[in-house]
């Protein structure tokens, strides 16, 4: 099978990208990354409203970050056969009725069984927005639709985190998430008008989940998101103490603007050349991340090479998302759903893994030690890929 049976289910009679579809849907990537992401930046606020303390609110992160993780896998498992349209704006419904009564929450407990449905929310849309996207394009456009609707992710971290945040602090947390119901609303109207429908995938074609993990490549691809997401997450979690410890003129909350600003750069470039050199593409990503971890290792308090380091980490980021899902697809073919589902687990366990593995060498070795994680893990993806030369990271179409 190949991609091109991905998107058969809904034939296009020309090539053109269908871009206010695609537009809507890196707006609900926008929405499912800032939902996820804008407590960390309100803890205090948060801790404040609710009478907790800040690491108890902190739980709200976790909490959707299970939920992700628990419902990816089912959530695809039931609704593979389900029209495309119809499951995006339940998913969007869910995120909207979540971010309100997280706003309305009295108490700790409430909010974190709707941060742990809001999760499940987004593993759903994780789940399957990538392969709605490869069903309404032109296989030869797949790797270019995918650029577009992951923009969400990098606009989210450049823009939107650090808007959340100040909001908050200007005119309460709660407002904040009042204010991403509203957007989710609008984006849901969007949706209605905007993205054409496309049906699930065919009985015949669905494998079970285990035979999808054992197609040419799938296998390779989940490894690569787990070692290099890890690798990403050490430092993009820990990057406050690694700056003090790093004795840098820099702030968290700068240096991750300007990491989300190169991602957005970095999401450009993969959009240009995808769909035409996916696994060079992949290749000289990991390689520049690598170069990324060396400058950062290299820093010894320099701030203008500390950013040049952090420009080069969000460059080499920044279309990593797309060229993984393109080559997902392109590996799973009409199992992209399912295959893609795997990869968004695989992706939160990094989550997980460099919580706990990064606080183990910040409190032990310290935070200047992770480049050095980053430089080695990366170094381990980049040997997987070309290992995985012959099924994985190929050509969509």
């Amino acid at each position: 099978m190949t991609a091109t049976s991905v998107t058969t289910a809904s034939p296009r009679s020309d090539t053109r990208l269908p871009l206010a579809a695609l537009t809507v849907m890196a707006s609900t990537i926008f929405i499912v990354i800032m939902t996820e992401t804008m407590p960390a930046g309100l803890l205090p606020q948060i801790a404040d409203g609710i009478g907790v303390s800040a690491g108890a609110a902190g739980q709200l992160v976790s909490a959707y970050a299970i939920g992700t993780v628990l419902a990816a896998i089912p959530a695809i498992v039931l609704t593979r056969g389900v029209r495309r349209k119809p499951l995006l704006v339940v998913g969007l419904l869910g995120f909207l009725i979540a971010n309100t009564v997280t706003a309305l929450a009295p108490d700790l407990a409430l909010a974190l069984v709707v941060r742990f449905v809001a999760g499940a929310f987004s593993g759903l849309l994780w789940g399957m927005l990538a392969g709605y996207a490869l069903r309404i394009t032109a296989p030869e456009r797949a790797g270019r639709a995918l650029a577009i609707a992951m923009s969400g992710t990098p606009v989210a971290l450049a823009a939107g985190t650090p808007l959340g945040t100040w909001l908050g602090a200007t005119v309460g947390w709660r407002w904040t998430f009042a204010a991403m119901s509203l957007l989710v609303a609008l984006v849901l109207v969007a949706a209605l008008f905007l993205v054409p429908d496309a049906p699930g995938q065919e009985a015949r074609t669905r494998l079970p989940f285990a035979k999808v993990l054992r197609l040419p490549g799938v296998a390779t691809i989940l490894a690569v998101v787990f070692v290099w997401m890890l690798a990403h997450n050490l430092m993009y979690a820990y990057i406050a103490p690694y700056v003090q410890q790093a004795h840098l003129d820099l702030k968290p909350d700068v240096a991750l603007v300007v990491f989300g600003v190169a991602a957005i750069g970095g999401i450009w470039i993969t959009g240009t050349l995808v769909d035409r050199m996916m696994r060079r593409l992949v290749l000289a990503s990991i390689s520049l991340f690598i170069v990324a971890g060396a400058v950062l290792l290299a820093t010894q308090g320099s701030t203008p090479l500390a950013i040049v380091a952090i420009i080069l980490w969000g460059v080499a980021f920044g279309g990593s998302a797309t060229q993984l899902q393109t080559a997902t697809g392109a590996a799973a073919g009409a199992n992209a759903d399912a295959a893609i589902a795997l990869v968004t687990t695989s992706f939160n366990l990094a989550i997980f893994a460099a919580g706990a593995v990064g606080g183990i060498l910040v409190d032990g070795v310290g935070a200047r030690s992770l480049p050095v994680a980053m430089i080695v893990l990366a170094a381990v993806s980049l040997i997987a890929v070309g290992f995985g030369r012959r099924a994985a990271f190929r050509p969509a179409h």
